[in-house]
């Protein structure tokens, strides 16, 4: 995979990169692995945004996905690589040998007529998914569960990737992508792989329209807004704000936030 560029037609075109797409083998989702998709615009139930700067994009049909690879022992064909707009790594089309079709996340190498297979006992190649128990240790994995089947929560984005560390009778040490070295319990799932997709990070945005497909709207600073709405804000003239950077609710930028005591014992080490 790569990245295309535009010629410069203008201001928007001149800077604006896409991915090439070379690997996309169906412009089609699967019909009965797609549902409809309603958007919040960054509201909750009473109506009231709660997440600002959200709202508008274009329509997307949300893309089921097997985060679980729970159909343990059958083997699998890939069918197609597609597109998924609700994320930013590609997606693979599976068809057992008994018929059903699934989706999941397409890792770096996987290609069309490759076979998979998920449970215990398979073979330690890309696209198969095993218990974290029967993975080498140094292997590169992703779609990593947290709690015997859960399904995948870790390491899903595109060109991510997670190392096995070690392990003991009850847990495996897991590196992720951020430098956490976490412990999960032995019996979880993981995906053999990197996931796909991973030239996704130098893609260059080119134009605020393109945020605006994306349902992003404009961020607004806080030194430019009252005081009643911000700390930052106020002032005679243009302000730099007089303190330091902090969220509309006076959190300061930069200082820890994490509070989960219950799964703090989990992670032997932190980013830093």
């Amino acid at each position: 995979m790569g990245i295309r560029r535009y010629r410069p037609t203008s201001a928007g075109r001149r800077f604006q990169t896409v991915s090439d797409f070379a690997n996309i083998t169906a412009e089609q989702p699967h019909k009965p692995l797609v549902v409809g998709m309603r958007k919040s615009g960054g509201r909750n139930n009473q109506g009231r945004v709660t997440s600002w700067q959200r709202g508008g994009g274009v329509r997307r049909l949300y893309r089921i996905i097997d985060f679980k690879r729970d159909k343990l022992g059958v083997q699998a064909k890939v069918e197609t690589i597609e597109y998924d707009p609700n994320r930013s790594s590609r997606i693979a089309l599976l068809k057992y040998i008994d018929g059903h079709r699934s989706y999941i996340i397409a890792p770096e190498g996987l290609k069309v007529n490759d076979s998979v297979t998920s449970g215990p006992g398979s073979d330690i190649k890309v696209g198969n998914a095993l218990p974290l128990k029967e993975i080498p240790l140094g292997s590169i994995i992703h779609n990593v569960e947290l709690k015997p089947g859960q399904g995948g929560k870790l390491v899903r984005g595109a060109g991510t990737q997670a190392q096995l560390i070690a392990k003991d009778p009850k847990y495996a040490q897991v590196k992720l992508s951020s430098g956490v070295v976490r412990l999960i319990p032995i019996t979880c799932m993981a995906t053999i792989g990197q996931v796909s997709n991973a030239e996704h990070e130098n893609i260059s945005i080119g134009k605020a329209g393109r945020n605006r497909w994306k349902g992003k709207k404009p961020h607004v600073r806080g030194v430019v807004m009252n005081p009643i709405d911000h700390p930052l804000g106020g002032g005679e003239g243009r302000s730099s704000g007089g303190r330091p950077p902090c969220s509309p609710w006076g959190k300061p930028e930069g200082v820890k936030t994490r509070k989960n005591q219950r799964t703090e014992k989990y992670i032997v080490k932190k980013r830093k």
